[in-house]
């Protein structure tokens, strides 16, 4: 809301109309939102709290995270040469600008490859922290940096429970590669119109799939459960708690999300002190300001993110373990079961038993 409301007053002094009009339109959006979810705020709170404590208290787990990030990003160097020299090879334009047309097949490999790799790597650190959240869940005593719980969730990840997150990963890299597929065939002017309603299609399925996938490695993680066996588990569940409606209430992504905007922000401002004080950006060719700012906030965006993600994932877990074990919650930590009850109670009246 506010950032529309600094961006629609910009406009309008720099004499901009439209783009002040369009920030007078999402500035008014925001607002009704804000309105809508206002009183959802302590419900998001006090699971963001619960996660984070079990995070704090295994903050080895983020370790895992910045590695797993760090190989995705070595993947997405050596995929982008291996994509580019296919493309040399396959693709070519003579003098008169006739090009021919790419190698389909081989475009919907590579980007299997690309997607699924993704998907592996970023499941691999959602399924270590749910086992991680959900040891400290039901065993307090495991906890700490680099604790059996950590070790013991990471483990698991890269062996008994490593073909349910490729299979999973696989299914999203297929609809993902898909949709890649139909958006190489539309800038290519290859049956435009199909393939941007295949695009759409697609880019549905890719959501609900990984909207799926969310939810059910907490319980591959949890509890060790085959892919499918943890979808069953985690939509029966929901379906005789009646909490759909409190899936849909997580305000957490986007509380997260302004956070590591506003870290990036702050880094990128302490960038441009760097750049007033010393050397380091005097090649910037007189752009040192703007290019301090933007590798700052690059920076401070990216470790934010990767850090935070392990918070988001841990929301998700709490939410599945409160519906699921709600009485060793209140055994292992009274203090926030308490909480977390009167907050649930008082939004979702006659959503949970009583615990003994």
């Amino acid at each position: 809301v506010v950032m529309s409301l600094v961006w629609c007053v910009m406009a309008f002094l720099s004499g901009s109309i439209f783009a002040g009009v369009i920030g007078v339109v999402f500035f008014l959006i925001g607002v009704c939102y804000a309105r809508a979810v206002w009183s959802r705020i302590p419900f998001a709170a006090i699971n963001m709290v619960t996660a984070g404590t079990a995070i704090k208290a295994n903050l080895g787990v983020c370790l895992f995270a910045y590695l797993f990030t760090a190989i995705e990003f070595g993947w997405v160097i050596l995929w982008s040469i291996a994509f580019a020299g296919t493309l040399d090879s396959t693709y070519s334009c003579n003098a008169n600008g006739y090009c021919t047309d790419p190698n389909y097949g081989l475009l919907f490999l590579l980007f299997v490859s690309f997607f699924f790799t993704q998907q592996v790597l970023q499941s691999s650190v959602h399924v270590t922290v749910a086992g991680t959240v959900g040891t400290w869940w039901v065993a307090p005593e495991e906890s700490g940096c680099c604790s059996k719980g950590v070790c013991n969730s990471f483990i698991r990840t890269v062996t008994t429970s490593f073909g349910s997150i490729c299979f999973g990963s696989l299914l999203v890299a297929i609809v993902q590669a898909l949709r890649a597929l139909a958006q190489e065939a539309q800038n290519n002017g290859d049956a435009a119109i199909l393939a941007c309603i295949a695009e759409c299609i697609l880019a549905c399925l890719a959501s609900i799939l990984e909207y799926f996938n969310r939810w059910a490695y907490i319980y591959v993680g949890v509890y060790g459960y085959s892919y499918l066996q943890a979808g069953r588990s985690v939509i029966q569940l929901f379906k005789d708690r009646g909490w759909e409606a409190i899936i849909a209430d997580d305000l957490v992504g986007n509380a997260l999300l302004l956070t590591s905007i506003i870290v990036g922000g702050l880094i990128g401002a302490v960038g441009m002190v760097l750049a007033t004080t010393t050397g380091f950006f005097e090649q910037a060719g007189g752009n040192e300001l703007a290019v301090a700012f933007t590798i700052g906030f690059i920076v401070g965006l990216s470790i934010c993110s990767i850090l935070l993600s392990t918070i988001a994932s841990g929301v998700n877990t709490v939410i599945v373990m409160f519906a699921d074990a709600p009485r060793e919650f209140q055994q292992n930590h009274p203090e926030l079961s308490q909480k977390m009850r009167e907050t649930w109670t008082k939004f979702y009246p006659g959503s949970m038993a009583p615990v003994a």
